[in-house]
């Protein structure tokens, strides 16, 4: 099947419509081109290029991953703090690729910075020359296979061609289907705020759907702002909020080799210059960006491969955030939670064992566990107001709260991720082919 906008709503996903999706427009500073190099053999859209005419400050996290994709590798050696273009790949993550990866990464830059210069030249009044050291990277699909540079190189052109100066809904939309590989549904999300006077755009869109857990970002998720801030000041920021949104989310338990989330910001806000993150002309920024990449982090755990549910695990009143932390993804990343909830089984033995796992210290008389507003275990016990029917009638539903009360201290952390379907080992075993 051809992929592309058309079929997607009308087939891939039968519960999708354009109208589901926040109505991201126009963002100053910004053009989007998509096109297809083919490289799914069934000429949909796998190439998407992010064009700042002028420049955009950004900021970057990165994969912990020991083993990272050569476009990775590329872009930790970019130390300008503008750069010109992001160019995403699809069905090759071009990792364990070595030298010839690195050096095909080489060459698409070289090329793409001749025809952006070209297009400057064109479009511009005072063209500037486009350089390679503008030019960042990301890539996601297969790992280990030959990264086709060739087939991308010659698809530049096109796809230049096919650069939007002026963004709307539908364009963001093929953005968002571009960068997709077994995701069932693009992933976008805006919020609108101000900083002082000023009137701030913050768009974001992502992909993930397997290999995702938390070692700094696990998936790919492009967030656009017309703010006038430093790439200091964004990197300030993406860290700040990376830790409850991106890595707060796991599907699998799996961390890939290319993993990225990064911010832009065009700067045609013409906001007052702001100094330090600690200035409160940014509070409302901070929170929006916040809600930008916890709407996307969400997104990418609720269609995990194969899931029917979106699962958030909620830990409260620890004595640390990192034991909270620790507590929620042991519940989060244990198939045997993962498989009851796809049963819709009220299990709640299986918190308890993914609860005990954790390494925390316990004080098992303050434990108190909800599935949603069900009481289950209070003080340690089992609630006397527990009813096992009410619980299977609460695990029907398509978004799960556990909610776990460890009675120590103050700290809370939520994680969120889905359940463990035979359809994950389908897509997966499928996934090559």
């Amino acid at each position: 099947m051809v992929f592309n906008i058309n079929n997607f709503f009308n087939s891939r996903d039968k519960n999708s419509k354009i109208g589901d999706f926040q109505d991201l427009d126009h963002l100053n500073g910004l053009s989007i081109g998509t096109t297809t190099a083919n490289l799914y053999g069934n000429k949909r859209d796998d190439l998407v290029l992010f064009y700042f005419r002028e420049g955009a400050n950004y900021a970057s996290v990165y994969t912990q991953s020991k083993i990272v994709s050569e476009n990775i590798k590329w872009n930790l050696s970019i130390k300008n703090k503008k750069i010109r273009a992001l160019l995403v790949n699809t069905r090759n993550a071009n990792a364990f690729t070595g030298k010839k990866g690195f050096d095909g990464i080489k060459s698409i830059a070289q090329n793409l910075s001749e025809i952006l210069t070209e297009k400057q030249k064109l479009d511009e009044e005072k063209p500037e020359k486009i350089k390679t050291n503008e030019l960042i990277f990301a890539s996601t699909g297969t790992i280990g296979e030959k990264f086709p540079s060739e087939k991308i190189i010659s698809c530049l052109p096109d796809l230049i061609r096919k650069i939007k100066y002026t963004q709307n809904k539908y364009i963001w939309i093929k953005a968002a289907m571009g960068i997709m590989t077994t995701d069932l549904k693009p992933k976008m999300s805006m919020e609108e705020c101000k900083i002082g006077n000023s009137s701030i755009k913050i768009y974001g869109i992502a992909k993930g759907s397997g290999m995702i857990y938390p070692n700094m970002a696990t998936t790919l998720g492009f967030v656009f702002t017309d703010a006038n801030l430093s790439s200091s000041l964004l990197s300030q920021l993406l860290k700040k909020n990376i830790s409850t949104t991106f890595n707060a989310i796991s599907c699998d338990g799996d961390t890939s080799t290319n993993d990225m989330v990064s911010i832009f910001a065009t700067c045609n806000a013409k906001n007052a210059e702001i100094k330090s993150i600690n200035d409160p002309k940014l509070k409302n920024f901070n929170k929006s960006l916040n809600s930008v990449l916890l709407n996307l982090a969400k997104r990418v755990a609720s269609d995990g491969e194969g899931a029917s549910k979106l699962v958030t695990i909620n830990t409260i009143n620890c004595n640390t955030e990192e034991n909270a932390k620790k507590i929620s993804f042991s519940v989060a990343n244990s198939p045997l939670v993962k498989t009851a909830i796809a049963g819709e089984d009220p299990n709640w033995g299986r918190i308890i064992m993914a609860i005990g796992k954790a390494n925390v210290k316990l004080n098992l008389k303050k434990l108190s566990i909800k599935f949603g507003k069900n009481l289950i275990i209070q003080k340690g016990e089992l609630s006397t107001s527990f009813n096992e029917d009410e619980v299977a009638e609460y695990m029907k539903e398509d978004n799960i709260d556990i909610n776990i009360d460890i009675g120590t201290g103050k700290k809370n952390f939520s994680a969120y991720t889905m359940d463990l379907t035979k359809k994950y080992i389908e897509i997966n075993t499928d996934y090559r082919s």
